[in-house]
């Protein structure tokens, strides 16, 4: 009878550790879950936090394999200004295949060639999504793949969601591929940071930049586009 008390004693024990070893858990999980979303909350740029808090854009989107996203964002692109284009008809004044070292300096100079300012945009969140809170497209640059393989990408920006803190990406074979705005921001910087907008002379970005609005006027001339190059002047000084 004493030995069966004894053992009852040393089971109730070990029951009431058990069950506070669960709720300790159980505690830390809640407070880390707490911890994450609060850190979570307190990581959006100020910046960020005075734009719309949902934003998404329309316009073409010709899908494509990855390795033609440059062509496929580019004819997007070019289509939502009213040229009418398709990724396959970029690919040769491009040069591709064969000068894909040099295509994002070729895209640029070719946007030009269609009339279009090539603006170059600062390289953080809140200058992208700035823009496409007033309604401009941006094409970026990032990094896709794996730990193992990596590789970079273009793709539109075409919206976000503050609320949910994510971006809403035109890419590959995917009109509506969401990621986070910190998976975004790492990609984004991995693949070196680059963004622009291709604007028609008389779209003056927002929060412009006069400087480099005016030296990408100059790039316009500089490509045979003297008279869209003149309206871009004149866009800027008529605001």
């Amino acid at each position: 009878m004493i030995v069966g008390q004894a053992g009852n004693g040393i089971a109730w024990q070990l029951n009431k550790r058990v069950m506070m070893v669960r709720v300790i858990s159980r505690t830390l999980s809640v407070a880390l879950i707490v911890a994450s979303l609060a850190g979570c909350a307190g990581s959006v740029d100020p910046q960020v936090k005075r734009l719309p808090e949902r934003v998404e854009l329309s316009g073409r989107f010709y899908k494509g394999v990855a390795n033609q996203s440059g062509p496929q964002v580019l004819a997007s692109m070019l289509s939502q200004q009213g040229i009418v284009i398709t990724p396959g008809l970029l690919d040769k004044p491009l040069h591709l295949p064969g000068a894909e070292a040099q295509l994002q300096q070729n895209m640029q100079n070719l946007a030009r060639e269609y009339g279009m300012v090539v603006y170059p945009l600062d390289s953080n969140l809140p200058a992208l999504l700035t823009q496409v809170a007033a309604g401009y497209p941006v094409m970026v640059r990032f990094t896709e793949g794996s730990v193992m393989w990596t590789e970079p990408r273009y793709a539109i920006l075409s919206g976000y969601n503050r609320q949910k803190q994510t971006v809403l990406l035109r890419a590959g074979m995917n009109r509506n591929t969401r990621m986070s705005f910190s998976s975004f921001e790492s990609a984004f910087k991995d693949a070196g940071g680059w963004a622009v907008l291709i604007q028609s002379p008389t779209q003056i970005p927002a929060q412009v930049d006069q400087q480099r609005w005016l030296k990408a006027a100059n790039d316009l001339a500089q490509a045979g586009q003297e008279q869209a190059a003149a309206k871009a002047k004149q866009a800027l000084a008529g605001q």
